[in-house]
Order: structure tokens, then sequence, then C-alpha cells
């Protein structure tokens, strides 16, 4: 299948495009490249594919003719990144990918898989959700999700299929390899100081999945029937990997050794507190088959963190951490205030 990729160069788009290729379809990247001087390790390594230089918010029409599927990754990838401008967050997270879906359906563009996420449940309590359950998104990033999905949803029709992939909060080695990240930031405070830092309670649930079981997820919908993936929601992710973050952090400090969990003065609890119920995907793709638990996820992280060497000063610093990286950038007049390049960049 032609499949356009959006945000080909980013923590995700760098792990699945690989697995796209290698399941045999034919990609074409789209990013604004934001974050390539964020590279984790060694640099990239993909098999060569066409890539287009382009902010989401400036695709044509022109840029989609051609493609079968359109797997959009592409937006402000978190809730502290979303919190620094809530309206370009709505803009580039909202407006721009509802506008991307309507001219992939002008083009003809007939599957469009939109990498949502569980934030759109938010503040949710102890209740186990699955897709039907209400929303309750607590941040601009949560609330961007729900509006995408509530709009693109009603773009569906005989020749247009979206589906919306609902993942749980991502983990796991990638080479635009995110510190933000739950799992991600407490192996990497364990590894480097001992301590496994927790900066709140630790009392929220989170549901977590490896971004190659998440990249697998896009895979298997994009090669399903459609009639069974068709304007449906699917949460990402195992049943039984949901867990507090305190029980998180204590899977982290028994896999790196010498480790103990330590709690941040006056840490208080994360409003944005949700279970989920993933089973729905295997159930209707029993091909689906995610192999990868927090405790082996943290292994590999631990592993990769000796491999290169981490320090604290990289992933609490501007080249890791994706509000610090964006901050960088505007303060050396590299980007404008609406996040676009004052100069062109090479992907």
């Amino acid at each position: 299948m032609r499949v356009l990729v959006t945000g080909h160069n980013g923590y995700v788009g760098t792990v699945m495009v690989p697995m796209l290729l290698e399941a045999g379809h034919e990609v074409t990247g789209l990013d604004t490249n934001l974050y390539q001087g964020s590279t984790f390790g060694e640099e990239i390594e993909t098999p060569p594919f066409p890539a287009i230089q382009k902010d989401i918010r400036d695709v044509q029409a022109s840029d989609l003719e051609g493609f079968e599927a359109i797997i959009h990754l592409a937006g402000l990838s978190n809730d502290p990144l979303g919190d620094l401008n809530p309206e370009l967050t709505y803009e580039i997270n909202h407006r721009a990918s509802v506008r991307l879906a309507k001219l992939a359906k002008q083009v003809g563009v007939q599957r469009f898989i939109f990498s949502s996420s569980c934030s759109n449940y938010g503040a949710a309590g102890d209740d186990i959700l699955d897709e039907n359950s209400a929303f309750n998104p607590v941040t601009p990033y949560g609330r961007s999700k729900v509006m995408v999905e509530q709009d693109v949803s009603k773009l569906a029709d005989d020749h247009f299929s979206p589906t919306f992939l609902r993942s749980a909060t991502a983990y796991g080695v990638s080479p635009r390899l995110r510190f933000d990240l739950v799992l991600n930031n407490l192996v990497a405070w364990a590894y480097t100081t001992g301590r496994v830092f927790l900066k709140s309670d630790g009392t929220p649930w989170r549901p977590v999945v490896h971004i190659r079981d998440m990249s697998l997820a896009f895979l298997a919908v994009l090669n399903a029937p459609r009639e069974l993936v068709h304007n449906e929601a699917f949460n990402v992710g195992r049943p039984e990997e949901n867990y507090r973050i305190s029980e998180l952090a204590e899977i982290v400090a028994e896999v790196v050794p010498g480790s103990r969990v330590e709690y941040a003065e006056g840490a208080g609890p994360d409003k944005r507190t949700y279970r989920v119920d993933s089973s729905k995907l295997a159930r209707t793709l029993p091909e689906y088959k995610p192999q990868w638990t927090a405790r082996k996820g943290a292994e590999e992280l631990l592993a990769a963190y000796r491999r290169v060497g981490i320090r604290v000063e990289d992933f609490e610093g501007p080249r890791y951490r994706r509000i610090h990286h964006i901050k960088k950038l505007l303060s050396e007049g590299r980007l404008d205030a609406s996040l676009r390049w004052r100069v062109p960049q090479s992907v």
C-alpha cells in the first residue's frame, strides 16, 4: 500500500517507518523536522524512502495525491508542550489534522489512521475504561485529540475510512527518544543517579505501551479489512499493562541495580489518572499480538542508556525534553512564535 506517514522523524515515526517498509508498504514521510537535533545515540539508519519537508499546517492537496492511506502521527506531542501555547496546540493538533483529513478525502485517500491518545479519558479515577467510556480530557493536548476524533469521524463514508488509535502512554527505545514519558524518565533517573525519582505522589493510573507494539497496531489496522476498522476507535496497549506510577517506579527499582524509589519534595497528585481496557483491538484483529511489558521495556531502556552513556543534563535538558528543545529553538530565533522555521531545514 502507498502510505504517507506524517511525523515520520519523531519518537514513534522513526520506529514505525522501518516496520512499515519491512512489511512491504511503500512509504513517504512528511515532517517539519523540529527534532533533528534530538537523535539518541547513533544516527538514524533506515532504508531510503521519499520524504516531504513541510509543516502539517501547510500541506496541500497535491501533496496527498496517489496515497491509499495516511498514518497521521504529527503534532505537538505531550501535555507540557501543549500547555506552552494552547491556541497553537489547537491550531496544529486539531485544525490542521481535520484539514489534512478533508484534503485526503478530497483527493481520494481511502484510509486515514489517526494517532489519538488515552489522554482523551483524562481524569477518570479507578474505573476501567473502554472505547465507549466518556471523555474527560484535562489538558489542551487531550482536548485536541478528542476534537479531531469528533470532527474526522463525521467525514467517514463509503470512500473515506478513518480509524482512531488511542495509544496508552508510550515507552521504549527510539532514535528520537523522549525522556518526558514516565517509564523512559524513571529508568533514566535510576541509571544516572540511583534514584527512581517521582515528581508526583505516584497514585495516578497509567496504561503503558511499547512503541513497537503501538506501531504494530497501526500496521494491523492498515492491513485489516475495511469493514472491521471503519470509523472505529481502539485503545492500544495490553489490558494487563495498567499501573499506578508508584508500581512502575518499583519495577524500575528492581531492574536498575542499586536504585531506590524517591519522591520529590512536596510531590502531589496528578489529576490525569485513567485505566483502560485495550482488548477490543486484539478481539477485532487477532493477528495483533503485542509482546512488550513494562519490565521488559525497562530492561531495554537500561541497556540503551548504558550503551550511550546518558547523563542527567542530557535527559533533563533541551536535547531530549520536547518542551525544553522547542523553547531553545525559540530563544535562538530558529523558530518563530508560530513554531515555523525561520530558515528552511533539510529532512
